[in-house]
């Protein structure tokens, strides 16, 4: 059996890490990921994946992304579950390995401004 998933997409917010007690640091991310058909009314639709980026794989995107910066991911599939007041909530999330930064926002506008 295997676990692997690849994702392109930009990033909806501005990275920010946060720091744990025990010095370890973590980055949760929201990829926007465009899927590859239009739908019945001739359009793109978008699938917003959660990612989660740890110790220093975190820091270096959180340095060097911003939002709209387009990146490839490498990691895995994961799901959790958590209780909110009594209801059983289920998440599913990539945690990731690997993180190529591919073209950030600034460098698409001015490209389809030329």
């Amino acid at each position: 059996m295997h676990n692997l998933v690849y994702l392109i997409g930009r990033l909806c917010e501005d990275p920010v890490t946060k720091e744990y007690e025990d010095g370890k640091s973590m980055l949760t991310i929201n990829l926007a990921v465009q899927r590859s058909f239009k739908n019945e009314n001739g359009i793109y639709e978008t699938d917003f994946i959660r990612c989660i980026l740890w110790n220093g794989i975190a820091a270096h995107t959180s340095e060097y992304c911003k939002k709209g910066d387009l990146v490839g991911v490498k990691g895995r599939i994961q799901n959790r579950s958590y209780d909110d007041s009594g209801e059983k909530k289920y998440i599913t999330e990539v945690i990731v390995d690997k993180v190529s930064f591919l073209a950030s926002k600034k460098d698409t506008v001015s490209e389809e401004t030329e």
